[in-house]
């Protein structure tokens, strides 16, 4: 691993022209992906994709943030920012998960859940704030992988899981470098020293306990070597599916509470 690059040079590696999006990983890491649209109340969000997949043979739901690989892209699905009815699609396919019994994966890569007035008017808050809850109490095993950027509650809807992982230059925060410097020194120019100190790198989770697992990156970034990026992620899923199907469910839902209500500790 790169461990030398500060938290800004991984922030510029996220941000690469040409770094693998979901729909490069999709055809990698599964087998028959069928999508499924829609949260059967307003409309489907390009910024959230989700469907069936095979995992080694096994039957899984795949959820995953959207980013573009190209302007076009980005604006269907809204440069990765989704809409209240995005999460609303993730937790219907993640229900009818837990009814058949299929283990959900969750991809995570988004700047922020979109924050304008329309997805407020149709309930974004809540539509966050119930995936979180229910995610919490979802009974079947959940596995999170951030793939670039986790940004805040819109990356959080879908990171309340039984082991998050985060690809090498990943990162995860409460808020962007830009908006912390803007509220810390009202100054948004300073983004790079925000970024160096806050802490929300792939090992810094890992320190602080909010991640558990670092999946390393080709020399360079994912987008060197998209198939050698693949096959490191299907071998976490493949492990990890296996470990968490073999355990008891009402085991499985406790580890998974004690896990959140252990970040944030600390000693003075």
């Amino acid at each position: 691993m790169e461990n030398e690059k500060t938290a800004w040079e991984r922030l510029n590696l996220v941000h690469t022209k040409g770094r693998p999006t979901i729909r490069d990983y999709i055809p990698l890491i599964f087998k028959d992906f069928y999508e499924l649209h829609g949260d059967r109340c307003f409309g489907d969000d390009h910024a959230v994709i989700g469907g069936i997949a095979r995992l080694d043979g096994v039957p899984v739901t795949v959820i995953a943030q959207v980013k573009g690989r190209d302007i076009n892209e980005n604006k269907d699905c809204n440069f990765a920012m989704p809409l209240p009815e995005g999460y609303r699609k993730a937790l219907r396919l993640a229900k009818q998960a837990e009814k058949f019994h299929r283990p959900v994966i969750c991809f995570i890569d988004t700047p922020g859940a979109y924050a304008g007035v329309a997805a407020e008017e149709r309930g974004q808050g809540e539509a966050i704030a119930r995936n979180i809850a229910e995610f919490m109490t979802l009974r079947t095993p959940v596995i999170s992988i951030i793939l670039g950027e986790g940004g805040s509650g819109g990356a959080l809807a879908l990171g309340v899981c039984d082991e998050l992982a985060m690809l090498e230059n990943a990162q995860y925060s409460v808020a962007s470098p830009r908006a912390s410097a803007s509220i810390l020194w009202k100054d948004a120019s300073r983004e790079q020293e925000a970024c160096n100190i806050m802490r929300i790198t792939a090992e810094d989770m890992v320190d602080l306990g909010v991640a558990e697992t670092i999946i390393e990156e080709p020399l360079g970034g994912a987008h060197n070597d998209l198939d050698k990026i693949s096959e490191n992620i299907k071998e976490f899923l493949s492990l990890k599916i296996a470990e968490k199907c073999q355990k008891d469910i009402d085991v499985l839902l406790k580890e998974r509470y004690t896990k959140f209500r252990k970040v944030g500790e600390f000693i003075e």
